[in-house]
């Protein structure tokens, strides 16, 4: 079953600590709310199933339309698990490539060269802002009355975990799959002027998972009984976009695709999805190595102004490509944005 309370935690940071040792390590952090209440955000950095390092990615510039739903007031907030909304979801919203995540070893030597560092890194310049917020995604725990937090002290122990990507799992982790209920902290900068974002992954997870079920969706098989079929990810790639056309009755969006693999790729069957996940046919039918098409969507698929994200699904339903834009990047008419 999915996680049983879902949701983000929006406090200031307070203090950070790391935890070594056997078993399954964390980072954690003090946060505080608005009205006085403490939690403990307990970050994994080191994985039960090998390989034990964990991916990661650190957005320093962090823009998505998922920003502006986020909570505007501290503590705790519920999320539904849904698209359209605040919600997380690595694969569906679109908020990371695949290929920008790597593993970091949990206690590579040097300085700033392994998890714990990159992390207390984030979260110290998060402390170091009057105004510095972390939004924290995961599965709530507590209060636990009577009972003082391990780490830090305070009292009830009170705290979010699962910060990172819930499914695709392997094992006895597979009861805890599902869809937009990801893991993840975003971080406010209100002296810099921006939003940090860090997503974490479970090398063992899938990146293809069912829509439903958050379970991995099993590699397709092989072409000729030796050969494995290829992953759909990234040989066709959303290049561009006409979100906003110009005049009063506009032409239809239009979404612009590169084939970027060496071969033929036929289109048949694929479709493109907005952020609420309203699907359309591609039209056209096919494409060389190296070239690009500009497709038109149909009237249910909607790219609104505000900000949106843009999926390309394969024939089997499987994601090959996805994208996101936010309100600034389509302010002028007839602009197409360039991803």
């Amino acid at each position: 079953m999915p996680l049983r309370s879902y949701g983000v935690l929006r406090a200031r940071p307070v203090d950070r600590r790391r935890e070594g040792g056997a078993g399954s390590p964390h980072f954690q952090v003090h946060m505080v709310d608005g009205d006085g209440t403490h939690f403990r955000i307990a970050i994994n950095v080191l994985s039960q199933v090998a390989p034990s390092e964990l991916l990661f990615a650190m957005v320093e510039d962090f823009l998505h339309p998922l920003l502006a739903s986020l909570p505007a007031v501290d503590g705790w907030s519920p999320l539904a698990s849904a698209p359209g909304g605040a919600a997380l979801d690595l694969i569906r919203a679109n908020l990371v490539d695949r290929a920008a995540m790597v593993p970091i070893p949990p206690d590579a030597p040097g300085p700033d060269n392994d998890l714990a560092d990159r992390l207390d890194h984030a979260i110290g310049r998060a402390i170091d802002d009057p105004e510095g917020r972390v939004y924290a995604f995961g599965e709530r725990w507590g209060p636990e009355d009577g009972k003082a937090d391990k780490i830090f002290g305070f009292s009830p122990g009170n705290g979010v975990h699962d910060i990172h990507m819930n499914q695709g799992n392997v094992g006895r982790f597979t009861g805890d799959d599902g869809v937009w209920q990801d893991g993840g902290l975003l971080i406010h900068l209100p002296a810099a002027g921006r939003w940090v974002a860090i997503l974490l992954a479970f090398q063992s997870q899938g990146w293809h998972t069912d829509d439903a079920t958050g379970h991995t969706i099993a590699a397709p098989a092989p072409v000729d009984g030796t050969v494995p079929a290829p992953r759909p990810d990234g040989r066709v790639r959303i290049v561009g976009a006409l979100v906003n056309p110009e005049g009063p009755a506009p032409e239809a969006e239009t979404v612009t695709l590169l084939n970027a693999s060496p071969a033929p790729v036929d289109l048949a069957g694929w479709l493109l999805a907005d952020r609420a996940k309203h699907t359309c046919a591609v039209d056209v039918a096919a494409l060389a190595p190296g070239h690009a098409a500009t497709c038109r969507l149909a009237p249910q698929v909607q790219l609104g102004n505000s900000g949106g994200a843009i999926t390309l699904l394969d024939a089997t339903g499987l994601k090959v490509d996805g994208v996101a834009y936010t309100r600034d990047d389509v302010r002028a008419e007839g602009w197409t944005v360039v991803f």
